[in-house]
């Protein structure tokens, strides 16, 4: 562990021979110089920890020394000495951000090395009250980074809040390619950026940060950073920059935050920050690739379901177009015997109006016929509205009667007096209701009783389809509602998986009753504002 170094500064030759004794004995590594120019000079080019300088000396007196060491290390703690304490001079001393005062003489060292410690512990508590004022705005951009998941606008982020909070007006991001072996620009603010750098630790400064893994700090006029980062980083037009990795399971990259020449050098709180953001960057932009990634499963999930239901929507049209082909053949074939008798010579003008009066309603018939076949066919919207269920379970049966009156199952149906309307996709429940409806009749080909009975049920509107068929298999109750089972010869498997998709879209849920007599009951819960409550 690296010791506590002092830089003591004072003309007199015996106070600085005694605070080296003293403070090397107290187990801390000392510089000293007897010309405050001297030390002026060290301190261009070395850091130290605490300045230990007397008040009075020519050439530069201590107040000189000071604001020039604070220039250059703001981090570094100072303690004065002086023969001549004075208010003034205190206060001189307070509006400098001195952290302590020794009157001289001192003749034993516990004075010195306690105002020392002292200085120290003050020193480091400014730095600490600093350091979190500092980062608390930070606090505030990591939530702001954290909710945008869109990953062009993060980036911009990014480069604001690095710009903001650095005081710098360069900044930017480079992303890892594994194909190429390249850190490509994404983003950037200020000066011109190469396109592209390569991951290696010969390379340039971007480079060379990502092959180390590890923040870098380059600075030109202070020599801080490699000789070649210094200058490559000098053509580029910049005098001071910040380098720190970004390492995340789907995110690799370099952030880059620079100052250009005349501008001050970043400090080791800067460096502190620059690395938190970098962090809190890094976990923003691998959310938003997961929220990207969340967004295209969910779309594709969309498709899917949309595609399973266009093709459950063709089955059971085939499934209806058969069982109502005589109801269209019927009224095709009463036209055709009406004209037929309409064209005999010897009818009168009443009975030849009287046949195509027949053919005209038959027409009619046969028009509504298809006209309500062609409405489950068409694709319906898909945004929600005011669906009164009674009100859509009527116009379904109307277009299923026949059939199943042809088959001999009765119908009847209990509607609450009560029921409200429910937010929903209409042409969506109305294909949930026909496969419900078809399934009760491809369960009682020797006819039966259908049962459709709806009422509102806290917050929600239930409603039970009830039929007198042999009922499900408990061997196959369980899986009842997957996808391509079924327990007809000819099912698709798709009907009941769709219907359950459809529902579950709509926040409801669409379950089989436990058996208490013959037949099946399915019952379907939909929420009244088209949302689970």
């Amino acid at each position: 562990m690296n010791r506590t170094r002092i830089l003591v500064v004072d003309d007199e030759a015996a106070i600085v021979r005694l605070c080296e004794r003293l403070l090397r004995r107290a187990g801390y590594e000392v510089v000293s110089f007897v010309e405050s120019p001297a030390a002026a000079d060290f301190l261009r080019r070395e850091r130290v920890d605490l300045l230990l300088v007397d008040v009075r000396m020519p050439v530069l007196n201590g107040f000189d020394l000071i604001v020039e060491a604070r220039q250059r290390h703001p981090e570094m703690a100072i303690l004065i000495m002086t023969g001549f304490g004075t208010m003034e001079m205190a206060v001189q001393a307070l509006r400098q951000g001195v952290d302590g005062i020794l009157l001289k003489p001192f003749e034993t060292g516990e004075e010195l090395i306690g105002a020392v410690r002292q200085a120290l512990a003050d020193h480091q508590r400014k730095r600490d009250v600093a350091r979190m004022q500092a980062l608390r705005p930070l606090f505030d951009i990591t939530e702001t980074l954290l909710a945008e998941t869109n990953l062009p606008r993060l980036l911009d982020l990014i480069m604001t809040a690095v710009c903001g909070h650095l005081r710098c007006e360069h900044a930017a991001f480079y992303r890892y390619s594994s194909e190429t072996n390249e850190l490509e620009l994404v983003v950037r603010r200020g000066m011109e950026f190469p396109a592209r750098e390569v991951s290696s630790l010969e390379g340039g400064l971007i480079g060379r940060t990502d092959a180390l893994g590890a923040p870098l700090w380059v600075s030109v006029p202070e020599g801080v950073g490699e000789a070649d980062l210094r200058a490559d980083l000098s053509a580029r037009g910049l005098a001071h920059a910040m380098t720190a990795p970004i390492i995340r399971q789907k995110v690799r990259g370099v952030l880059l935050a620079g100052r250009g020449k005349g501008a001050p050098s970043f400090h080791e709180a800067d460096l502190e920050m620059f690395i938190l953001l970098a962090r809190q960057a890094g976990v923003a932009m691998e959310n938003a690739e997961l929220y990207e990634e969340l967004r295209q499963y969910v779309r594709q999930v969309e498709e899917s379901q949309q595609a399973l239901v266009r093709a459950e929507k063709l089955a059971t049209a085939g499934r209806l177009t058969a069982s109502i082909a005589h109801e269209i053949n019927n009224p095709l074939q009463a036209v055709q015997n009406c004209l037929h008798l309409a064209q005999r010579a010897e009818l009168d003008a009443t009975k030849r109006q009287e046949y195509l009066a027949l053919a005209q309603a038959e027409l009619e018939r046969l028009m509504k016929t298809v006209q309500r076949m062609l409405e489950f066919y068409r694709p319906g919207s898909l945004e929600r509205q005011q669906v009164m269920v009674d009100v859509l379970l009527q116009q379904v049966l109307a277009l299923m009667s026949p059939q199943l009156e042809q088959r001999g199952i009765r119908v009847t149906t209990g509607f609450s007096s009560k029921l409200p309307p429910i937010l929903a996709v209409k042409s969506q429940l109305e294909q949930v209701f026909i496969n419900l409806i078809v399934n009760a009749y491809d369960a009682m080909p020797e006819g039966g009783e259908l049962r459709i009975t709806a009422r509102p049920v806290r917050g929600m509107v239930e409603i039970i389809f009830r039929d007198t068929g042999p009922g499900i298999p408990p061997e196959d109750r369980v899986r009842i509602f997957e996808p391509f089972f079924s327990t007809k010869p000819q099912g698709t498997g798709l009907g009941l998986s769709v219907s359950y998709g459809i529902v579950a879209a709509h926040g409801g849920n669409l379950d089989l009753l436990p058996e208490r007599s013959r037949g099946a009951s399915f019952r379907i819960l939909l929420p009244i504002r088209g949302e689970r409550t």
